[in-house]
């Protein structure tokens, strides 16, 4: 890459503290809760994650760009995170299947990124004094002016980001004559979700986060699932609704990270905002029902009460994480109904968890055998 001069850039917090950097290509400005997630490699997939809403991204690999991107190795149609914080920026890349430089693709997205930032000294600060929002700007003398405007941004506790991410019209995946037919509710759903469950003879009819249990039914799926997600549950009346409504009917329903929340506040559990959240590709989780460790992809800064399912009559712990032991994973008792707080899709890996996806295919054999 031939030399450019870069803009000088900050990262301003809302508690005042500022970091210095420079702007990875163009000038600009971006607003988010800053976050930062472990992932050596990943990047891409990071990026175009729907849970990821409305955050400032900062990568702790020293090395962001290095591979590239590749126009498959996407989990949504765009970019979703609000900006992007590096330490090294790569405007070169080595490999060969990669279609494009990381560079162009932030370009193509409209993406504002900075790189050259202490992003050890950020992440040990986030750490000690939890998520806050942020703002990214190349207008670095107009300090002032930059703190009035972020103290306009709301806080990511009570806010409800599914509608912003959400599909609007249903669509399908996989094959028409698969042998299963699975509801799923995209609060902000993955590809590789989706990509899994086809690999399991799954049919998917993927329905708008406001969808009602009646208009999901009216489909005749054989199993529920319920995505992943931005935001705060809380706000999520709609989707908790359902998740009671197939509860009560005692239907197969699976939930990943965000439907994982929804499940237990449909349980009468409550969740809370994390001090500064898990996101990364190398969280450990005990399994609790098989004794085994797992490693496992994470991207969530709300949890699920410990207390308050432990001690639910009708719902158990079943994975939990070896970092803080907070809730990875519960299921009810007398229903067919389980969910987790991390991704066992994971692109790139780990993949340790996605004998999930065949314990959600084996719930729904059990209820169609049932039924005949």
């Amino acid at each position: 890459m031939k030399y450019k001069a870069r803009k000088k850039a900050v990262l301003l917090l809302a508690d005042g503290t500022i970091f210095h950097g420079k702007a990875v290509g163009k000038e600009g400005t971006a607003f988010g809760e800053v976050c930062f997630n472990t992932g050596m490699t990943g990047y891409q997939e990071i990026f175009t994650d729907p849970s990821y809403f409305g955050q400032i991204m900062v990568t702790t690999n020293a090395h962001i760009g290095n591979y590239g991107t590749n126009s498959e190795e996407v989990e949504s149609e765009s970019i979703k995170i609000a900006g992007l914080v590096c330490k090294n920026f790569s405007y070169d890349y080595s490999r060969p299947a990669a279609d494009d430089s990381l560079e162009g693709f932030l370009d193509k997205n409209g993406l504002f990124a900075i790189s050259d930032v202490d992003t050890r000294a950020l992440v040990s600060y986030i750490r000690d004094n939890g998520a806050q929002n942020a703002v990214i700007s190349t207008e670095v003398d107009q300090i002032e002016a930059l703190k009035e405007k972020l103290a306009q941004v709301p806080d990511m506790n009570g806010l409800e980001l599914a509608s912003k991410v959400s599909t609007k019209e249903p669509y399908f995946i996989g094959e028409e004559g698969a042998t299963f037919k699975v509801a799923a509710l995209d609060l902000g759903i993955k590809k590789n979700i989706l990509r899994n469950l086809a690999s399991r003879d799954c049919y998917i009819k993927v329905f708008p986060f406001d969808t009602t249990f009646e208009e999901m039914q009216g489909w005749e799926p054989d199993g529920y699932f319920l995505s992943n997600g931005p935001g705060d549950p809380e706000p999520l009346n709609g989707a908790i609704e359902v998740a009671k409504q197939i509860i009560a009917k005692d239907l197969p329903l699976f939930g990943i990270c965000l439907g994982h929340q929804v499940i237990a506040l449909a349980n009468g559990i409550s969740t809370y905002k994390m001090h500064h959240g898990h996101r990364g590709i190398n969280h450990p989780v005990k399994n609790l029902i098989t004794g085994k460790g797992e490693i496992t992809s994470q991207n969530h800064g709300f949890a699920v009460s410990r207390e308050e399912t432990e001690n639910h009559p009708d719902v158990e712990v079943t994975h939990t994480h070896l970092n803080d032991n907070t809730i990875a994973g519960l299921r009810m008792k007398s229903k067919k109904v389980f969910s987790v707080q991390y991704h066992p899709e994971a692109s790139p890996g780990p993949h340790d968890a996605s004998y999930l996806f065949d314990q959600f295919l084996n719930n729904i054999k059990l209820t169609k055998s049932a039924t005949v």
